[in-house]
C-alpha cells in the first residue's frame, strides 16, 4: 500500500469495519468508503499552466468520467455494464478543439500521432464512450498510466478489486502521474 495512505486507511478501515461489522463484504465496503474519504478528497482538477503544449490530466470539469449505461455485456462477479470501444473520429477531434479552445492547449498543433483519445473511467472498468469520459492523452502521459488499466481490471475480475475502488485508484493515478507508479504497486499487491 502507498506510504502516503497506509495511516490513513488503517485508522479509517479500523473504524468502518466496527461500524460495519467483520464480513468480507465489510472489509470491502471499509475499503471503498476509507479510498473514496482519502483519494477523492486529493484529486484536484487540471489546469493548464502558461505554455503547457497538451494536458497532463483530465480536466475535471470537462471530463468527469461517466460509466457505461447502454452496454448489453456485464463483467466481473460485480457484473458491471461493459461498453465495447466506439469513439466517432469526429467526436476526437471536437475532443482536442476543446481541450486546446477552451483549456489554452495546443493539441490541434502536435503531431497527431502522439496522442490518443483516452477513456478516464476505462472500458474494462466499466467505463463509457460519451464525451464527458474522454480527454486527448499525450504519449509521454499514457506510458506511465496504461499499465494500471489491464492490472485494475485483472484484480476487478478476480474479484479482489470492486469498481468503485478501481474508479478512484484510475482517478488518482490520472490526476497526478507522481503517484501512478506506487497505486500500480498497491493495485498488483491485491
Amino acid at each position: 500500500m502507498p506510504d502516503y495512505l497506509e495511516n490513513e486507511m488503517d485508522h479509517s478501515a479500523r473504524k468502518m469495519s466496527s461500524a460495519v461489522g467483520n464480513s468480507a463484504w465489510g472489509t470491502m465496503l471499509s475499503l471503498s468508503l476509507t479510498l473514496t474519504l482519502v483519494l477523492g478528497l486529493a484529486i484536484a482538477p487540471n489546469s493548464a499552466f502558461a505554455g503547457q503544449q497538451f494536458p497532463l490530466g483530465p480536466d475535471l470539469q470537462m471530463t468527469p468520467g461517466s460509466l457505461c449505461n447502454r452496454g448489453s455485456t456485464t463483467r466481473y462477479p460485480e457484473r458491471i455494464r461493459y461498453c465495447a470501444r466506439h469513439v466517432d473520429p469526429q467526436l476526437k477531434n471536437q475532443i482536442i478543439r476543446d481541450y486546446d479552445m477552451e483549456l489554452g492547449y495546443n493539441v490541434r498543433q502536435m503531431a497527431r500521432r502522439k496522442f490518443k483519445i483516452d477513456h478516464f473511467i476505462p472500458l474494462c472498468a466499466g467505463g463509457s464512450n460519451n464525451v464527458d469520459n474522454l480527454w486527448p492523452q499525450h504519449e509521454s502521459v499514457y506510458e506511465i498510466t496504461d499499465p494500471l488499466e489491464p492490472a485494475v481490471c485483472e484484480k476487478m475480475a478476480a474479484g479482489r478489486l470492486l469498481q468503485v475502488d478501481a474508479i478512484i485508484l484510475v482517478r488518482q493515478a490520472k490526476t497526478d502521474l507522481s503517484k501512478a507508479r506506487e497505486i500500480l504497486s498497491y493495485i498488483e499487491s491485491l
